[in-house]
């Protein structure tokens, strides 16, 4: 028996254990009273607001599909891109770096639009590198922007940045730019060749790929009431740390890890605000996605069950 498969699922399921600990300790003297009506409070507009900024950052990741395939040269449907690209998504945020919830959906429904395996390969890496380009350049701006942001984390943080952190950050960014305009050589992964994209598919990679970041913060930002609130430049850097924190971690859905530096990272305002913003984020963007995304699968699934008895 390989050990190798559990050493992630272990990981995950301790990082879970330890950030709910910690969370007892920060939210021990919060009752349910508390976070109840702190729901209450969100009004019907920021409800609204934050459904659409769910769906910024649903629509931003079928992007993603759609200028891998660009890469490659291939044509699908947008329709099923975007069904795909939103059920790959809803499983992976919440099971966690797990084969099973990016890479083998996405196998099954390309190569039945006639991708290749090695294709599917490069889709996912290609999306996977456009998320994480949104990330160093996202974080890059907020810490050129709000350099005293990591001061809020200062007692748990193991390191520190600043505005030459955001610098450095862009420059990384700017340097994957400047490949793709001269053309540097192809990254090789074994036997796979990863090519830079062409000029015009990495400006539009550039602007995709912080949007689903932006739309995900914002979902918390306009949940969260206005009394100490620290605007949303400062959430969104907050939820750049966390986010990271969680994949990291990987912990399913970065549970408690996401509540845990959300709390840290926020201590002029009410922690039962903070964690009622927490679990309408859960809600939009993990739960009911999920619930969606399982029927999409099934429905796929005897779908190409009824193909192959014909």
């Amino acid at each position: 028996m390989n050990a190798k498969k559990y050493i992630w699922p272990a990981v995950g399921f301790a990082a879970v254990i330890f950030s709910i600990w910690l969370l007892y300790h920060e939210l021990r003297g919060l009752s349910l009273d508390e976070l109840w009506d702190s729901l209450m409070a969100i009004s019907g507009k920021d409800w609204t607001l934050a459904i659409c900024a769910t769906l910024l950052a649903y629509g931003a990741l079928a992007g993603y599909d759609r200028l891998a395939l660009m890469h490659l040269g291939r044509k699908v449907n947008w329709l099923f891109v975007t069904v795909c690209s939103f059920t790959t998504y809803a499983l992976s945020h919440n099971i966690g770096a797990s084969v099973f919830s990016g890479s083998v959906v996405r196998y099954r429904a390309y190569t039945a639009k006639g991708l290749s395996g090695a294709e599917v390969g490069v889709l996912v890496a290609f999306c996977s590198f456009t998320f994480a380009l949104g990330t160093i350049m996202l974080t890059g701006i907020v810490f050129l922007l709000e350099p005293a942001l990591f001061e809020r984390f200062v007692d748990v943080m193991p390191m520190a940045a600043s505005s030459a952190t955001g610098i450095f950050l862009l420059m990384l960014v700017a340097i994957y730019v400047i490949g793709s305009a001269l053309h540097f050589k192809p990254l090789r992964l074994g036997s796979l060749q990863v090519h830079y994209p062409r000029l015009p598919i990495v400006a539009r990679q550039l602007l995709v790929a912080p949007l689903e970041l932006i739309g995900a913060a914002a979902i918390i930002y306009f949940v969260l009431p206005e009394a100490g609130n620290p605007g949303y430049l400062v959430i969104l850097g907050i939820f750049l740390i966390s986010f990271s924190a969680a994949l990291l971690s990987n912990a399913p859905g970065g549970l408690g890890v996401l509540e845990l530096v959300f709390i840290t990272g926020l201590p002029e305002m009410d922690p039962a605000d903070v964690l009622a913003a927490l679990l309408v984020f859960r809600l939009l963007y993990l739960i009911i996605p999920l619930i969606m995304a399982l029927f999409v699968v099934i429905g796929f699934e005897r779908t190409q069950l009824g193909h192959s008895k014909e």
